[in-house]
């Protein structure tokens, strides 16, 4: 069993569109988990809601009562890379929250999430994903390459519990961390699957980028987003099975 989260409702009703989901889903708590199957391989799908406590609690949930043998996480998120166009997949190979840390003498130092701050080291490089996540998107990134008409790539994302729409601290989160992407989930969810070693597959859809008006209006952004990451869940599902 494969475990899917979205966090808004226009990603997780084009997977609904390509995946095997049964129509009535049981609540648990604050959380719907449709179940499912695609070619197969058994699924279940759950709307996580925006942030990271969000997306924590929704992980959380769906690895206590569903024991699945991987998360997968689709969605939009803003470029940090002017390169990387609006409708550009982002396989995230590199994964960490960037807003904890420590506050001392004006300067907020980031460090590495769930660890004491004090005396700890600086967080400058992302981690990385586990071999078998950044072997599987090598193999994805091949897959759906030309077929979904914008360029996909794998690349580093940072988390944060803000909307970002300042282009100086976007310049300042690319240099600082290499980062391609920044959202408000990913890495909340990285460590809770490092914390129950489950493997995380996150593939995220540029909705802009961060701090620049878009000439894409949202309606047309969140479906394009569906569609892309839909697209790559079905392909990855198959990846997976495959073995």
């Amino acid at each position: 069993m494969y475990a899917i989260l979205c966090a808004i409702p226009e990603e997780l009703d084009a997977l609904r569109a390509r995946l095997t989901l049964h129509p009535e889903p049981p609540v648990h708590g604050p959380t719907r988990v449709w179940r499912g199957r695609r070619e197969g391989v058994e699924i279940v799908a759950a709307l996580s809601g925006i942030g990271k406590v969000n997306a924590a609690a929704a992980a959380t949930l769906l690895l206590s009562r569903f024991q699945p043998r991987a998360l997968i996480f689709c969605g939009v998120a803003g470029g940090l890379d002017p390169e990387l166009p609006v409708g550009a997949v982002l396989l995230a190979d590199r994964l960490a929250i960037h807003d904890y840390g420590l506050v001392a003498a004006r300067r907020f130092t980031p460090t590495a999430s769930g660890r004491i701050p004090i005396g700890a080291p600086e967080l400058t490089v992302l981690p990385q994903v586990r071999p078998e996540v950044a072997a599987a998107f090598a193999r994805l990134e091949d897959a759906v390459r030309g077929t979904l008409g914008h360029p996909v790539r794998r690349g580093g994302i940072v988390t944060a519990d803000y909307f970002l729409n300042c282009a100086a601290t976007r310049d300042e989160l690319r240099a600082r961390f290499g980062a391609d992407a920044i959202d408000m989930e990913s890495g909340a969810l990285h460590q809770v699957a490092e914390a129950w070693d489950a493997p995380l597959y996150v593939i995220r859809t540029l909705s802009d980028l961060a701090g620049e008006e878009s000439h894409v209006t949202y309606g047309q952004m969140a479906l394009m987003a569906a569609q892309n990451s839909a697209l790559c869940v079905a392909e990855l599902l198959a990846i997976l099975k495959a073995g």
